[in-house]
């Protein structure tokens, strides 16, 4: 018997309907990161250098051509074709691939984990680059504190959901990128020669003729590092809504660039300390609103960043790459999520980054590094879909190896800024590869030696035990998890909980699988009644992006097979029809885990493995919270593992 859930993931269709509402939402929490990058992209091309035509207009022109192919070729045009029922991301991506190429998961691997990385850099350069325009009228502000507040309340917020300020989010950012259009059309009305940058000429004398111009690219490309994440959110508004807004925002983007060219022009001969890129373009008297709507700006791109790396882990918890860890749903909004312990992690991570380097200024260096490893990784990634998506092989290679080229051009020019605070970020990225290959590996040599066993040729034995009345009952239903995909065979060490030390008897045996799907939000499952009342097997097929509640899953599909008649509860004291109408039996579940046997004879590479994969699990979150089981109802026993051959002693009997 089968039985299914549709799918409650979005459409093909929903992903290219257009609405005004979405656009409206495309903007509040798709474009944060890429939107507030004006505030700092020209600092950190700039940086200590004397202002003159050369770096100015060949910064610009790198800027069109970085936001031209790399945004819009790239991510807006190409990229989000790659969608996974609506649903982007660096393992979304990875997921509608990995049944073609099983090495793909380790450029997932690798680009998932840089962009969590970055993530921790992003919120206090954007919240301090804004706070500091504060510093044109009070020089002496205290930039730090005021941003490790601000950065404190964002992530204590985070608990509560966004649901109330999320409908504020849209028109605030409306309201930012016409500030930036509207200041940037004003500046640039003043000298519109400087639109003449727009040749590549100027971009390429800059990085070939002008002295440390190829390091200059390291600045241009922070105009871009949220284009990764525009991808990741695209399941959120859709796919059409967000190209349409894309449009509005380059050009508000491109005014305020070119905004901010001739504005330094005017300052020729000069240094970053006489001028601010952004804030002078404001007039004096505007200043203050104008600080004001760059703040809320870049607490907005905080919060579509920082919820889209729960997302991120939520996808690799589901995935088998990541311990398990509490997660919860502060609000009714479908798909958002709030994940506790990264939560305060990322919180000290960003106030230690504010600690660490103190000016927004010093940030630009450990910035965009570890993104641009995200978008090479997801170049390949894109490469393979294309090429299992029948696309022309010599046109894959092409556009793969120029875009190889391109940002592999970024990631040299970016690894100027390593010694100067970009090793904090590849650090951190390289110690999340480390655990996830570590939870990876750990699983696979578990399960590697699991014995499993038909399931057949045992129905007997547990139809015997069922009905034997001499052996106390344990529970009316015992219900077993197993990896196994099928109900034609079963783990061994389930049968040996139930059968061997003191029998384990029931009247109804159940075995339930849970299985993730390559789809984001697949919700079906598979009952096969193998005896009526005595042995079941249940299979979920869940998305990565469903947190498995299999208590509540588990109790419906019980309610319909007792509807259809194929199950029997036992009923309880009726104490009134509420009661009553709720009971679904006495049911018990059994978790078997695994602890590392000390008669194990392992190599040094296997035994670090396993030691510190049994810390990691002994660190996450237990089975029965990750399942959402009662624990009254649930019985966990421990069984030892036993991996490679045991040691055999020649061992001599004494003769008295």
């Amino acid at each position: 018997m089968t039985k299914q859930h549709p799918s409650s993931s979005p459409s093909s269709a929903h992903l290219d309907r257009f609405t005004w509402g979405g656009v409206l939402i495309a903007l509040g929490i798709v474009f944060g990161d890429l939107g507030t990058s004006p505030l700092y992209t020209f600092k950190a091309i700039i940086g200590e250098r004397i202002i003159d035509d050369v770096i100015v207009l060949g910064g610009v022109s790198a800027i069109f051509w970085t936001l031209l192919l790399q945004t819009t070729l790239k991510y807006v045009l190409l990229t989000m074709r790659a969608d996974n029922q609506g649903e982007g991301g660096i393992f979304s991506l990875y997921t509608l691939i990995r049944r073609y190429a099983k090495w793909t998961l380790w450029p997932a691997i690798v680009g998932g984990s840089f962009m969590i990385a970055d993530s921790l850099i992003t919120p206090p350069i954007s919240v301090m680059s804004a706070v500091e325009g504060l510093q044109v009228l009070y020089p002496d502000l205290p930039t730090v504190g005021i941003t490790i507040a601000i950065i404190v309340f964002l992530f204590l917020f985070q608990q509560t959901g966004t649901q109330l300020i999320g409908r504020f989010f849209g028109p605030a950012m409306v309201l930012w990128f016409g500030m930036i259009a509207v200041l940037g059309a004003v500046n640039l009305g003043h000298d519109p020669s400087v639109l003449r940058a727009i040749h590549p000429g100027y971009a390429y004398e800059l990085l070939t003729r002008y002295p440390g111009g190829f390091w200059v690219l390291g600045g241009v490309f922070l105009c871009t590092t949220g284009a990764e994440a525009l991808y990741a959110d695209m399941g959120h508004v859709g796919r059409h809504n967000i190209r349409i807004a894309w449009i509005f925002i380059k050009i508000s983007l491109l005014l305020c660039y070119f905004g901010e060219a001739a504005l330094l022009l005017q300052h020729r001969g000069g240094t970053l300390a006489d001028v601010n890129a952004f804030f002078a373009m404001s007039p004096r008297w505007f200043l203050l609103p104008c600080i004001g709507i760059a703040t809320a700006a870049t607490v907005i791109a905080s919060q579509a960043l920082i919820t889209g790396t729960y997302t991120l882990f939520n996808e690799a918890m589901r995935l088998g790459l990541w311990p398990k860890l509490r997660v919860e749903f502060p609000s009714e909004t479908r798909g958002q999520i709030y994940v506790p312990v990264i939560n305060w992690l990322m919180m000290a991570g960003c106030i230690g980054m504010v600690l660490y380097f103190r000016e927004s200024a010093n940030m630009e260096a450990a910035f965009g590094l570890s993104v641009t490893l995200t978008m090479l990784t997801t170049t390949v990634l894109l490469g393979v879909y294309l090429y299992t998506r029948k696309t022309n092989l010599w046109t894959v290679l092409l556009l793969v190896a120029f875009y190889l080229l391109v940002e592999g051009t970024f990631l040299v020019a970016n690894l100027a800024k390593f010694t100067h605070g970009g090793w904090i970020t590849l650090l951190i990225g390289l110690l999340l590869i480390s655990i996830i290959y570590i939870w990876y590996a750990g699983k696979r040599l578990k399960n590697r030696y699991k014995t499993f066993v038909p399931l057949k040729k045992h129905l007997l034995l547990l139809k015997k035990l069922s009905e034997d009345t001499t052996i106390p009952k344990h529970s009316t239903h015992l219900v077993y998890f197993t990896l196994s995909p099928t109900a034609a065979k079963i783990e061994e060490r389930s049968l040996k909980s139930i059968f061997l030390h003191q029998p384990k008897r029931a009247e109804t045996y159940w075995f339930v699988h849970v299985e993730v799907d390559d789809e984001p939000y697949t919700l079906r499952y598979h009952v096969d009644v193998i005896v009526p009342n005595d042995v079941i097997y249940v299979r979920f097929r869940l998305g990565f992006r469903v947190v498995p509640r299999i208590n509540l899953m588990f109790k419906q599909i019980v309610e319909k097979l007792v509807a259809a008649g194929e199950v029997k509860l036992e009923k309880g004291y009726r104490l009134n029809k509420e009661t009553e109408a709720s009971f679904t039996g006495d049911f018990r579940f059994v978790l078997i885990k695994s602890i590392l046997s000390v008669e194990n004879n392992l190599s040094f590479r296997d035994n670090f493995i396993m030691r510190a994969f049994f810390i990691l699990d002994y660190l996450s979150q237990s089975e029965e919270s990750t399942f959402g089981l009662d624990d009254s109802s649930v019985l966990v026993e421990k069984h030892p593992l036993l991996l490679g051959p045991v040691m055999q002693y020649e061992l001599e009997e004494e003769n008295n």
